[in-house]
């Protein structure tokens, strides 16, 4: 008999597909679109993980009440109980770069729907980057969820992250100085960055002429922005974020 929980399930959906990508993904049963904000801070280099969320400024949602004050003050028990800095643990769509699932995932305990919680918390400790894009969220009314189970569960979840966060016995160490071989500093990021950007402007300059005395106009302008733009974006991958 296969075993259940939402943790399991994504656990495996992430080791299914390891070998054949560089990033793992989810969303919801309920409908919303968020797929290509979800990814580009991920395929850029910028963030480590990204989230989905409901409740900040620009997302537009359609739920019941009871969901709502629940999601609410969940989401509030976190920021009290563990300083999460994240604003929506719960929203199904999350996108992680490979290489991180692959340090966080062995460490999570749980197995049910406090997953995604326990992976967003731990890559907090470990000061790895969560993006959050705003979402547009209306909720399934045919959901099969038990909401207050679930509820309970979760704050069972947040009692062992609080004790594990007190003890010392949330692994942050390794994760964090994984990654911190490969992200440099802001102000690194921010000077290559700018460097880059001023080298993809001549780039483009140069290209533009050259191009424009065998074509017209339009077709140099277009050319000359395609090619800067792909250097531009494997530039920054490289030498701005380590990818």
């Amino acid at each position: 008999m296969a075993a259940k929980g939402r943790g399991r399930a994504l656990r495996g959906l992430v080791a299914v597909g390891r070998g054949r990508a560089g990033l793992h993904g989810c969303r919801p049963v309920d409908r919303s679109a968020a797929l290509l904000p979800l990814v580009a801070p991920l395929i850029s280099g910028h963030s480590h993980l990204a989230i989905g969320t409901r409740l900040v400024r620009g997302s537009r949602v359609m739920r019941g009440a009871k969901r709502e004050v629940i999601s609410r003050c969940y989401n509030l028990i976190l920021r009290g109980a563990l300083a999460a800095r994240f604003s929506d643990a719960q929203c199904g769509f999350k996108a992680i770069r490979g290489d991180v699932a692959a340090e966080l995932l062995p460490l999570i305990e749980d197995t049910g729907w406090f997953f995604d919680t326990e992976l967003l918390v731990l890559a907090q400790r470990n000061g790895l980057r969560v993006h959050e894009v705003p979402v547009d969220w209306v909720d399934d009314p045919d959901s099969r969820v038990d909401v207050v189970a679930t509820a309970m569960a979760d704050l069972r979840g947040v009692a062992r992250l609080l004790r594990g966060s007190l003890s010392g016995s949330i692994p942050v160490g390794r994760v964090r100085d994984r990654f911190a071989e490969r992200d440099t500093g802001f102000a690194q990021q921010l000077w290559r960055f700018a460097t880059i950007g001023v080298a993809s402007t001549l780039a483009y300059a140069v290209a533009f002429v050259v191009l424009r005395t065998s074509m017209s106009a339009q077709i140099a302008n277009i050319v000359a922005l395609l090619l800067t733009a792909i250097a531009n974006t494997a530039a920054n991958r490289r030498l701005t974020f380590g990818i």
